[in-house]
């Protein structure tokens, strides 16, 4: 009877035991279908896809999620105005009216004037500084906490090296030069040259070239010298102004709607995340490969290329401090993200000073 018992036992153990590994299989497999749900999704761009880096950046980023993801996840890319207007990205993904979006969060300061310092700062820092903050200094937990509020998850997923200050039909020799200019110009850099008296107008990549040759506007920023030099400004424009004092360094985005980004697994969220990180490596690297060339043939194209002297540099800094403190007066956001920024690039500063050499 023992023996009967223990092999009845031995057989109620191992049906427990099958029913179990029964379940954790089916729980497996849920959990599996569930990761490996597909995703297709359209993307918005504010930049069109032929846009040298500033574009190719967005349309490298779907395929990168479609490889990465081994082709369960897919962005589909779609020019400027198909879906939404350039500068109405935000809304169409906020809204849910397009599941993402590709931009740069410097264009919303109408929504959040903080967003502005995650896309470039005046005076600010280089590409691995202004990472280092985003990334371990607190600035990522400011931006997620400031898009979601608006329905949005957004993505740091590109990133530029230093643009060209601008390009100009005459020689700028002084500061009082800039009084009454027509410039167009983006973000913070708007405001500053605003304070020094200019006119600076937001406009659209693909409209700046007709404005600039019909004498809409006097003069023009707009990127690095590989992108200007594809988009012809020194046809119209034979002045090119160094450096970039407006934008060192520039982040780009991938913006999602919200609950689009929360009903994705966390293996999708990896994957989306890791192939922007591979982006702005790739942004950086190609941006700084790209810049001599260019000026090599700007120069051939007869461009006069500048140096700003310091006292502009000087005049233009002293703008920018002003705007800055109005501007985190007048916002709670703007101010924590300023001064969160402000504390780390005091602190980075003993580091940089003495791990760099200096030309």
């Amino acid at each position: 009877m023992g023996i009967k018992r223990s092999l009845a036992t031995g057989l109620a153990i191992s049906a427990v035991m099958l029913v179990a590994a029964c379940g954790s299989n089916e729980q497996a497999t849920e959990k599996e279908t569930q990761e490996s749900k597909p995703v297709n999704w359209r993307m918005t761009s504010t930049y069109p896809s032929t846009l040298l880096q500033i574009g190719t950046m967005g349309k490298k980023i779907t395929e990168e999620v479609d490889k990465i993801s081994g082709g369960s996840m897919k962005f589909e890319f779609f020019e400027p105005g198909v879906l939404a207007p350039p500068f109405e990205t935000f809304d169409a993904v906020s809204y849910g009216a397009v599941e993402a979006g590709w931009s740069t969060p410097g264009y919303w300061a109408g929504k959040e004037p903080a967003l502005q310092l995650f896309a470039s700062v005046p005076f600010g820092p280089s590409a691995p500084e202004y990472l280092a903050w985003f990334d371990y200094g607190g600035g990522r937990e400011l931006f997620e906490e400031i898009y979601h509020k608006h329905n949005i998850h957004s993505i740091i997923c590109g990133m530029t090296p230093p643009e060209a200050s601008g390009w100009f039909k005459k020689e700028m020799k002084t500061i009082e030069d800039f009084k009454g200019l027509k410039i167009r110009f983006f973000g913070l850099g708007g405001k500053v040259l605003q304070e020094v008296g200019a006119a600076p107008q937001l406009i659209a990549g693909g409209e700046i070239y007709q404005a600039l040759e019909l004498g809409t506007i006097d003069a023009t920023e707009y990127a690095m010298p590989a992108v200007d030099l594809k988009m012809g400004f020194y046809e119209v424009a034979k002045h090119y102004y160094f450096p970039g004092w407006h934008q060192q360094s520039t982040f780009f985005e991938l913006m999602i709607n919200l609950d689009k980004w929360n009903s994705l697994s966390e293996t999708q969220k990896y994957q989306i995340t890791t192939a922007c990180a591979a982006n702005v490596r790739y942004g950086v690297s190609e941006g700084e490969a790209l810049q001599p060339d260019a000026i090599a043939k700007l120069e051939a194209e007869g461009v006069q290329i500048h140096t700003w002297p310091p006292e502009i540099l000087a005049e233009l800094k002293a703008a920018w401090d002003k705007v800055s403190t109005e501007l985190a007066a007048d916002d709670e956001n703007f101010a924590r993200a300023w001064e969160s920024l402000q504390t780390f690039r005091a602190k980075y500063k003993g580091w940089a000073d003495r791990g760099y050499l200096k030309d």
